[in-house]
């Protein structure tokens, strides 16, 4: 919820379906801003009426934004963390001679995660558009902690034979079922209070977060690994980053449970309350069919461009590692601090490709990655295989800022799909299917293609297919930067720019 005033024009003022197609005018154009406005196919009359506009507070909106992106960090801290300790965990709860079926097992349990998460997404969703996006959040993270810090204490297969691996399993989708409401409503409480010329860049930070989360699960297991020898890492050591989860998840729920229990927060409530009656008794009337059949358009261009976004991300961030010491034969330590530095990288691109998609649009940005994708996965990975430490450092780095074109504009992109009433719901149910079905299982697959074929390129061939159906996915899709949500009102910083767009409105009536 913002703090915010509602400026009131004399017209109705709908919102534009980002799935319909879009005006003809540059984005940021006074003419985008007004006859964008026109068409409302998911438009929900009770939230907003006839014709307002809302002048957000910046000083909240940060740190709303700083709530959830930090919020995330601590989630994928957790999640990340199973991937860069992967091969020791396959010697801990898979013991095998082989060491390819340790990581597929390994790598079957983290695959296993992403198979409920769409249950996740069906559970939390729903709910986070009936009772509220934070109270969801809160819950998501206190059983993604609870899950990583019980793998911390599961004792290892020496110990109890095959009741680890078992254990283990059940954490794990522990995990992904909370991660199913984490995405879908982190992207989309940072949407909805992000004044619409500056979404982009306001949702870039949630990504930021992620990184933070993975940097700093990287650089643990790195330390790890340096300071500890393979006996006491395989021993004990590699308890330590899953115990962290418990500390690390209070303070990302107390970062949470501040933003919402805030006297300006509080006060909105108490003044929307009345207003919002109508609306949420709409909402509870929604089921899982509206979500879906509904919106099943949308529903196919996010999978479509979760689908590019996830498999390039799990293939850079979460495999890569693994494949650098795995198939390669690199050094575990060398291979971990060149994966963490193009993380910072990224992050330090992440905010300026943010800015980027605000100005020129979100489709230009994806597409540019895509066919970034398409054109230099097999240079990228030849340049990886190469084995020099100063050609898998350029290799990550090209493939890192790629990926950037898809984390600085897939949280203003995918929330843009849906209008209000359904939008937690509908993004949960979209994104975390094609997580499922491609982002999570990449590590898995890549594995097993790399076992049968022989082929050390597969995950260049991978990443290229990714690239063509997220291309489709682009080319189907219409611009949403810099226009309001579907189902909400314009949204600005300035009294001045409602004006301003009240002006336009009119003026556009009139023709």
């Amino acid at each position: 919820m913002l703090s915010s005033k509602r400026a009131q024009a004399s017209e109705h003022v709908p919102t534009q379906s980002p799935v319909a197609p879009g005006p003809r005018h540059p984005a940021g154009s006074r003419a985008d801003a007004a006859s964008g406005l026109r068409k409302d196919r998911g438009a929900d009359p009770a939230q907003h009426s006839s014709g307002e506009v809302t002048v957000v507070d910046p000083a909240m909106v940060k740190r709303a934004v700083s709530a959830a992106a930090l919020g995330n960090a601590m989630e994928w801290f957790d999640f990340g963390v199973y991937s860069y300790i992967a091969v020791t965990l396959g010697h801990v709860f898979f013991p095998s001679g082989n060491p390819t079926a340790q990581l597929l097992s390994t790598f079957g349990a983290f695959a296993a995660a992403f198979l409920v998460r769409p249950i996740g997404g069906m559970v939390f969703g729903p709910l986070g558009d009936r009772i509220g996006r934070q109270k969801i959040l809160a819950i998501t993270m206190i059983m993604m902690a609870a899950g990583t810090f019980a793998i911390g204490l599961i004792p290892s297969y020496a110990s109890i034979g095959v009741g680890a691996p078992i254990l283990l399993l059940v954490a794990r989708l522990i995990q992904g079922f909370s991660t199913g409401g984490e995405y879908g409503g982190a992207s989309t409480f940072i949407a909805e209070y992000a004044p619409d010329k500056k979404r982009g860049f306001l949702g870039s930070w949630l990504e930021f977060g992620t990184l933070a989360g993975y940097v700093g699960g990287a650089g643990l297991v790195t330390l790890m690994t340096a300071l500890l020898s393979t006996e006491d890492l395989h021993s004990w050591g590699w308890r330590i980053p899953f115990l962290i989860a418990g500390p690390m998840g209070i303070i990302g729920l107390y970062l949470r449970m501040r933003l919402e229990e805030t006297p300006a927060f509080a006060q909105l409530e108490k003044e929307a309350r009345t207003k919002e009656k109508a609306r949420r008794e709409v909402e509870k009337r929604i089921g899982i069919r509206e979500m879906i059949f509904g919106q099943w358009r949308s529903l196919l261009l996010c999978v479509g461009l979760v689908l590019v976004f996830n498999v390039t991300d799990y293939m850079l961030l979460s495999y890569m590692p693994s494949y650098l010491t795995s198939e390669l034969k690199y050094d575990e330590t060398h291979g971990l601090l060149v994966v963490l530095a193009v993380m910072v990288l990224m992050m330090a691109a992440q905010p300026f490709a943010g800015r980027l998609t605000d100005r020129f649009g979100r489709r230009p940005v994806i597409a540019a990655g895509c066919l970034g994708f398409l054109v230099l996965s097999v240079p990228a990975l030849l340049l990886i295989r190469q084995g020099s430490l100063a050609a898998i450092a350029v290799g990550m780095a090209a493939l890192g800022l790629l990926l950037v074109t898809f984390t600085s504009s897939m949280p203003a992109t995918l929330p843009a799909l849906f209008p209000t009433k359904v939008r937690y719901g509908s993004l949960s149910i979209g994104f975390n299917v094609s997580v499922s079905l491609f982002g999570g299982t990449t590590p898995l697959v890549v594995t097993a293609l790399i076992g049968a074929t022989g082929n050390k390129m597969m995950p260049a061939y991978y990443m290229m297919a990714a690239a063509v159906i997220g291309g489709i996915a682009v080319l189907l899709m219409s611009e949403s930067a810099r226009k309001p949500l579907p189902g909400s009102p314009p949204a600005v910083e300035t009294e001045a720019e409602a004006e301003e767009i009240r002006h336009a409105a009119k003026a556009d009536a009139t023709v």
